[in-house]
């Protein structure tokens, strides 16, 4: 563990992990700001980091070893800054620990200098939509809010600016909740979304997965507060010495935001009044009623107005990737759901629409129980074409559950060949879907990539059937 405010003037760090989502950058522009002598490492080549590499223009770099890494690198250094989704048992990081070198990460590192009150949002699913309409309501109600995280931006190059009455409203997944917990802290305001299998190949097991994400409530004090699903039977049990505050879709009579015969009501010390989420929600899907839910309950836990909820809603833009409107082409409504990297929120995603839905389904094998994917499938699907490598095992549970074989089931080769097969089997009035419920890591680098990849097949068949 890095001790607080560790002075970093001089200091030999090697970054592992440059990365194309924006942490390591930050990272390593703080660092050089600093006066650290940075070293990056990663297995990317420099094409395949040509975007973050174009980020560090200007920033001087002790060296920059790409396509691999360097045994020299992690134990001729003071410090090792590790990108947190790299496994623990890293040869690299073994050799680094073995000469006691201290290791930290992108948000670890942010911590330990941030002088700002933290809420941090975690969760199986929602976690990044329910941060952003949170940031939404705080900065409508005159707060300085800054957001960031598992989002995919840093605020390193901002902590400096952050004032000690700011709020930072955190994304955080259970990567980086593993590694918080070795400062050891928790978020003075911290948000629960929900809780399911995920990332098993990762940590190894559903109990250290799910010790992950306790990190969020670990180290709450009886000052800090925990905004939890109700709904969620196995959060509804996490242990916590925080003020607790609940959101859901039944009204227990206790303290928080809930759902109760089509009206959404908030409790407090102070009494109750009505939330009319359903309205000023634009996005489409309970899901993300249960978003608002949530952020609307750790909103009203930082004393913001009714107002300011209402407006924040209301503004709120989608984020990419999160059931995002691309287009609609000769009839049909194209939708990027590529952030969908669960069962649950592919299955969410499939009762979010009236209209039939051909949907586009399956990546890389997480190592976690596809049987509600499958479900949902052929509950909710007009058709399927199944991507990746669980294309196959998808394809046997959708048959052992589709008897009469209803639903057309295609398994493709590639993300193009799963497109063109869809917008075939689709008509007037449809919605075509990416909202794969796996990973991506099979065909493409991240889900950014796969969407985007997505949105340009949406362009380019817009573009054929204009001519």
């Amino acid at each position: 563990m890095v001790p607080k405010f560790f002075e970093l003037k001089e200091k030999r760090v090697t970054v592992m992990g440059l990365g194309r989502f924006g942490g390591g950058v930050g990272a390593v522009q703080f660092l050089v700001n600093r006066g650290a002598r940075v070293t990056v490492t990663d297995l990317l080549s420099e094409c395949e980091l040509e975007a973050s590499l174009a980020e560090l223009d200007g920033y001087r770099l002790s060296a920059l070893h790409l396509g691999g890494h360097l045994e020299q690198d992690f134990v001729e250094t003071d410090l090792v800054l590790v990108n947190p989704a790299v496994p623990r048992n890293n040869r690299y990081l073994h050799l680094a620990r073995q000469r006691t070198v201290p290791m930290t990460s992108e948000l670890n590192l942010f911590w330990q200098f941030n002088r700002g009150r933290t809420l941090g949002v975690t969760g199986s699913n929602g976690k990044s939509t329910t941060a952003a309409l949170l940031h939404s309501i705080l900065t409508v109600a005159g707060f300085n809010s800054r957001l960031g995280g598992n989002i995919g931006r840093s605020l390193l190059q901002e902590v400096d600016q952050i004032q000690s009455d700011d709020w930072v409203v955190l994304e955080l997944s259970s990567f980086q909740l593993d590694d918080l917990n070795r400062l050891p802290t928790s978020p003075e305001v911290a948000v629960v979304t929900n809780f399911s299998p995920n990332h098993l190949d990762w940590h190894g097991s559903l109990v250290d997965y799910r010790r992950a994400k306790q990190t969020i409530l670990r180290w709450q004090s009886s000052e800090c507060t925990a905004i939890l699903n109700q709904d969620d039977a196995d959060v509804a049990q996490w242990p916590t010495y925080g003020r607790r505050l609940w959101f859901g879709t039944a009204d227990l009579g206790r303290l928080g935001v809930f759902a109760e015969a089509n009206r959404f009501i908030s409790r407090d010390e102070q009494g109750e009044r009505e939330l009319a989420l359903s309205k000023w929600l634009k996005l489409p899907g309970r899901h993300n009623l249960q978003n608002a839910m949530a952020a609307a309950c750790a909103a009203l836990a930082v004393a913001a107005p009714t107002s300011a909820i209402r407006q924040g809603l209301e503004n709120f833009t989608p984020l990419p990737h999160r059931l995002q409107p691309v287009a609609e082409v000769a009839g049909r409504t194209f939708y990027n759901d590529s952030l969908a990297t669960t069962p649950e929120s592919a299955a969410a995603a499939l009762v979010a629409f009236s209209s039939p839905i051909v949907l586009l389904a399956g990546g890389y094998d997480k190592q976690v129980d596809l049987t509600l994917l499958a479900d949902a499938i052929v509950e909710n699907a007009k058709a399927v074409a199944l991507m990746g490598q669980t294309t196959e095992f998808l394809a046997e549970l959708i048959a052992d559950r589709d008897l009469t074989a209803s639903i057309p089931v295609f398994e493709s080769s590639s993300l193009g060949e799963a497109f063109q097969w869809a917008c075939q089997h689709s008509a007037l009035g449809d919605v075509v879907l990416l909202s794969p419920g796996c990973a991506s890591y099979d065909w493409f680098g991240n889900f950014e990539e796969r969407g985007n990849q997505f949105m340009h097949l949406v362009n380019e068949w817009h573009k054929a059937k204009a001519d």
